[in-house]
């Protein structure tokens, strides 16, 4: 009969590891290779330490490096913000006729980025794709600091701060809301509706994560916060039913905002009657980036943190291929919109319109216009080749480059077709002041600072959910064994 590894013995032999983590991403035909690997695929127990052991030790070197960088960007914000809000809106380079300038295209930028925590946490979670496990908690996180990113764009906008609050959908007994027919309200209900679901939807799925972090913690300090947090879970079945079936439901009820919020943030556009925004394509080209430039920035983090944290053995290369096809689909469709663009300017024959057209190639800031077309049309065609998708240089180089092309991308719809309208007497260029870069950077650091906070006190890992994929949750499916580290072997069958 043969003994289960010892505690000690497997934690010893995690921290000694040496990673090599074999590929899976074949396709075998007794069934698909397995989504766990090394250490981790041993037990349970090995998951649950891999995944927290960053949560009850020293932070490491690394972890102290990356959040020194980015606490360092945040001070930027403060700084700049107090600089505005003493000064007015006049340090910007907000000019007539482009008067939104940085503000909202940052805005449109860090609301794409928030997409593709709820495609991957709640889409795929109802599609039943097991893959999403490793990587869901990481964009269920990112969508939330994103948006609080974004959300701080509007309130600093409106030039009187201190009247922010008319932001917010309160009554409006004293007609603070003159025109609920505008796009510009449509935001507020979509983009609130938007962050407070998937706040809902992020903290539940943490619940029994949080639990298992109470039971592993040490100090007084931790079993209470973590022991509060957690909502008294214990694990029964009663509590697990319910959970799952609150689960579905807000995972139902995210999914149409996928596609409703950066719908309704590109009617702001697609309702006014400027040449480059006067379009129906709008509403479908707008989704399909945010999704584009989520994927990047969920490799973004995912790639750098399966290095600092150890968790190449759950985030495999399996999960790295997956969202690569993902980006290289919707990248397709992207650069399908913009062909699609021209086609219908050259189409319509309304020479405002392709003049619009003619000035973003050829006009004063073409630069920014083929380094949008680089980063986003070409840049991701190299996904094409399998040996490409595999390998994590040329991913993290594509998902930078795609961070790099969406921010392009909105600087080019929003401050290019500003700059020249109808009329050439009423045409003026934008150009940012260091304000503006120096905000920009700021709330960087703010979503990365939160980020590791997060990393650091949070479960990086889903772990529920991660152990429901593994073959010791299913013990009748032989055809796991063979793929499963060699002594998982025996986990899964101690009377052998």
């Amino acid at each position: 009969m043969a003994t289960i590894p010892s505690q000690p013995g497997l934690i010893d032999r995690m921290r000694g590891y040496k990673p090599f983590y074999p590929d899976n991403l074949g396709e075998p035909v007794s069934g698909r290779e397995p989504l766990v690997l090394g250490p981790p695929a041993e037990s349970f127990g090995a998951v649950t330490e891999v995944t927290t052991r960053q949560n009850f030790k020293l932070p490491s070197y690394r972890w102290l490096g990356a959040f020194a960088v980015a606490f360092t960007l945040l001070q930027l914000l403060p700084l700049t913000q107090i600089y505005l809000f003493a000064a007015g809106p006049g340090v910007w380079g907000n000019n007539n006729p482009v008067a939104w300038g940085f503000p909202i295209v940052n805005f449109v930028f860090w609301v794409g980025i928030g997409h593709a925590g709820t495609l991957i946490s709640a889409i795929l979670f109802l599609l039943r794709q097991n893959w999403r496990t490793s990587i869901n908690r990481f964009a269920e996180a990112m969508t939330i600091f994103a948006v609080i990113c974004a959300g701080m764009y509007p309130g600093i906008h409106i030039g009187r701060p201190w009247l922010a609050y008319w932001l917010f959908p309160i009554p409006n007994q004293m007609a603070m809301w003159p025109q609920f027919r505008s796009p510009l309200m449509w935001d507020v209900f979509a983009v609130s509706t938007y962050a407070s679901v998937s706040a809902l939807f992020w903290y539940l799925g943490m619940v029994p994560d949080l639990a298992t972090l109470r039971d592993k913690a040490k100090t007084r300090i931790q079993q209470v916060a973590y022991g509060a947090l957690s909502l008294g879970w214990n694990g029964s079945a009663r509590h697990w039913h319910r959970f799952e079936k609150m689960y579905l439901l807000l995972a139902a009820l995210c999914t149409p905002l996928v596609l409703s919020v950066h719908s309704v943030v590109s009617f702001d556009f697609a309702v006014s009657q400027l040449p480059g925004w006067h379009t129906t394509i709008f509403p479908p080209y707008f989704v399909a980036g945010a999704v584009f430039g989520g994927f990047a920035m969920v490799l973004t983090l995912a790639i750098p943190a399966r290095w600092l944290f150890g968790l190449e053995g759950v985030i495999t290369k399996r999960h790295i291929e997956n969202m690569n096809r993902i980006l290289l689909l919707t990248g397709c469709i992207v650069s399908f919109a913009y062909i699609t663009e021209f086609f219908i300017a050259w189409y319509s024959g309304h020479h405002y319109e392709q003049f619009q057209f003619l000035y973003r190639p050829f006009g004063d800031k073409a630069l920014f216009f083929y380094a949008m077309m680089f980063c986003n049309v070409i840049a991701p065609q190299v996904l094409w080749s399998s040996r490409m998708r595999k390998n994590l240089w040329v991913t993290m180089a594509v998902a930078m480059c795609v961070n790099f092309g969406m921010w392009f991308e909105r600087f080019v719809i929003i401050i290019i077709s500003l700059e020249a309208d109808f009329l050439p007497s009423s045409w003026g260029a934008f150009w940012p002041t260091w304000v503006d870069w120096a905000m920009f950077a700021g709330t960087f650091g703010l979503f990365f600072t939160n980020m590791l906070l997060f990393v650091r006190v949070g479960p990086i890992i889903a772990l529920a959910e991660v152990k429901s994929i593994m073959p010791q949750a299913h013990i009748g499916h032989s055809t796991h064994e063979t793929n499963a580290h060699p002594e998982a072997k025996e986990d899964m069958h101690p009377e052998k």
